[in-house]
């Protein structure tokens, strides 16, 4: 509609431009013509060197023998006509009216086009377009309408306790009478907290596919301005056309950038991001009531959320959406393959098995890669052999064949990887060796991975400190081969990793007898980057560092202990990496056995460059983390803490 107007403004201004321009130019004659005077005029006709003559009104017009254009107003009593005629001049007389009508027009243009500015002006600031100079305080959210792409809780999977929650907010919209008969209250907002790429958003989506309710979506950025008060303003546009349109669902998305907790910035109660917190909280349930009006909001920074925002009353539920688990995950997969042909031999819950805390958006983007890797070489469906090398892509990075390696850096890269890998084996509660490689991908030079045999909720010391050994394992290996004079800085990775997993078995997990049971992440300097929080005296940052570096050393001699007593394994394994570059890790198993790693029915006895596919039996609480780039490889993925 504010785009029509705007549009017939600058017709009609265009309009009016031109008559302007038609007037002016009609009127060119007569602006370039010569005034004479009247007695001047009298003598021309006599001499007869006027021929033709044009009355309009009391002006004359005639041209010359020299062929300019005069002009003579006549007198009131002259009686020009009869002397024309008797000298035999030619008389033309143009109609009153018209002259009068485009004198007026004229005039009133200038009047007309300066009130057509200002009406423009006007309705720009008393807020016709949401960008106009006043409209800073109008709310930016937006009513979804989907009529095409509609999402419904059918195409949402793998969190079925948080859809189940929200199934029951909607079925409160359709039948309220179902509830209100108990005395039941419909919940004023609901919070959805999880980690990014659960389905927040797509579960909101659902909602609003639905509910058959008005839906607002809009995100919390879009609330601070740069303008103090803007924000508040906005916070009561938007609950006013709520209300208008209730019973209505408003969904704000990252809900974090407005609704951090109060305090903890600058500027003090005149914060513009705290007035607009303010101007929420009041809204959502303060004196006046807005019934029928439900908020949903999602973050993934529910800590950094100020209390007053998740107290019953304003968000009386908050419902977690958590990664999927295995039966999620196959789930998942199934809702996104559905456009997608698969082969025969896609399994979508061995493929689920081999994902581990993949969330949503990562098993989209699993199927995703999975289809245009078969597009790519030609395929009319998808295989399973296309779903293996998009996880190795999504998990290790794409492969970097061009990258030009000295047989130098390639042995030192074999012997690195060959450490984990024998260290990971060896040691019982480390995670089964999924896959080494020695193919740089995405920033390192070759990397191992292991997966987790079933969903990892929590962490034991036992398993903290079987870790650290596999992490280190690449140093030790390094210096076992080549000495202490001639490591890399290939373990660079290692060392961060090790170094921030024991950092929080000690500040965090209390995992050190000597440190005790005290959370000292947060005073601890540099640790997790707040200042706040109380302070710890320089003994016991000296004792929580001697901790760290303890866990660490104790890790390296286990895995320098393994290598040491699995020499001949070790040699066996970095050579088979030297000679495949990739091996998966029933490969491994047999490699280290002195046998060939493929089996027996294969034709020739080299692994081919697209492995075979592995046994997928690990299934890792959380989805690993990208390896980091280093110079003679890269480490298996860190766990989350």
């Amino acid at each position: 509609m504010g785009n029509a107007r705007n549009v017939a403004f600058w017709v009609v201004l265009f309009l009016l431009i031109l008559a302007l321009f038609n007037l002016f130019s009609g009127g060119q004659n007569t602006l370039q013509s010569q005034s004479i005077t009247y007695s001047d005029f009298v003598n021309s006709v006599d001499d007869g060197t006027v021929n033709q003559v044009t009355l309009d009104g009391e002006q004359i017009r005639f041209r010359g023998s020299d062929g300019n254009t005069y002009v003579t107003i006549k007198p009131t009593d002259a009686n020009v006509t009869d002397l024309l005629i008797e000298k035999g001049v030619t008389v033309t007389a143009e109609a009153q009216e018209q002259s009068g009508l485009q004198t007026f027009i004229l005039s009133l243009l200038p009047f007309l086009l300066l009130i057509g500015v200002w009406i423009y002006f006007m309705n720009r600031m008393q807020g016709g377009g949401k960008g106009g100079a006043m409209g800073f305080g109008k709310s930016k959210a937006k009513l979804l309408t989907e009529k095409h792409g509609r999402v419904t809780f059918e195409d949402v999977a793998g969190i079925d306790e948080a859809k189940e929650e929200l199934e029951e907010i909607v079925e409160f919209l359709r039948n309220p009478q179902k509830f209100s008969r108990l005395g039941g209250k419909i919940p004023k907002g609901a919070l959805l907290v999880g980690p990014p790429g659960t389905g927040k958003t797509l579960l909101a989506r659902a909602i609003a596919g639905e509910a058959g309710v008005p839906f607002f979506t809009i995100s919390g950025s879009d609330f601070v301005e740069m303008f103090v008060g803007v924000g508040a303003s906005r916070v009561r546009d938007m609950f006013e056309q709520a209300k208008k349109n209730a019973p209505c669902i408003v969904f704000i998305d990252e809900i974090d950038a407005v609704g951090r907790h109060r305090g903890a910035g600058y500027g003090g109660g005149n914060d513009e991001r705290e007035q607009t917190l303010n101007q929420l909280l009041v809204e959502m349930d303060g004196f006046e009531a807005n019934e029928g009006v439900i908020i949903l909001a999602a973050t993934n920074r529910r800590d950094v959320l100020d209390p007053a925002l998740l107290r019953p009353g304003r968000f009386d539920r908050q419902v977690t959406v958590p990664n999927p688990d295995i039966k999620g995950r196959e789930k998942i997969l199934g809702v996104h393959a559905r456009k997608t042909p698969l082969g025969p031999d896609v399994d979508l819950r061995i493929i689920a098995r081999g994902t581990p805390g993949f969330s949503g958006a990562d098993l989209a983007n699993l199927v995703n890669e999975a289809a245009l890797m078969a597009a790519r070489v030609g395929r009319r469906f998808v295989t399973m052999e296309d779903f293996e090398n998009a996880k190795d892509k999504v998990m290790m990075g794409a492969e970097r064949r061009s990258m030009v390696l000295t047989a130098d850096q390639k042995e030192k890269t074999a012997y690195h990887e060959a450490g984990h890998a024998i260290v990971g084996i060896n040691l019982p509660k480390c995670d089964p060796v999924y896959k080494a490689t020695i193919i740089p991908r995405g920033g390192a030079l070759g990397m191992v991975v292991s997966l987790p045999e079933i969903d990892r909720l929590n962490w034991h010391k036992s398993e903290c400190q079987q870790k650290l050994a596999m992490t280190m394992a690449g140093k030790a290996a390094e210096i076992i081969k080549y000495g202490a004079d001639n490591v890399s800085n290939g373990p660079s990775g290692d060392i961060q990793q090790a170094s921030s997993l024991a950092r929080a078995m000690v500040l965090r997990w209390g995992m050190s007898d000597k440190v005790g049971d005290v959370d000292y992440a947060e005073a601890h300097e540099g640790y997790s980057g707040n200042t706040g929080g109380f302070s710890v005296s320089a003994s016991t940052k000296e004792l929580i560092e001697e901790e760290v570096k303890r866990f660490i050393d104790e890790g390296y001699e286990t895995a320098f202990k393994i290598l040491t007593d699995k020499q001949e394994e070790f040699e066996r394994l970095a050579q088979g990496l030297l000679e495949f570059e990739t091996l998966t890790g029933e490969e491994i198993g047999r490699v280290i056995k002195g046998e060939p790693p493929n089996s027996s029915d294969d034709d020739d006895g080299n692994a081919s460059d697209t492995p075979k596919k592995p046994s997928l039996t690990a299934i890792p609480k959380t989805k690993p983390k990208k390896p980091k780039a280093t110079d003679d490889g890269g480490m298996e993925p860190e766990p989350t803490a």
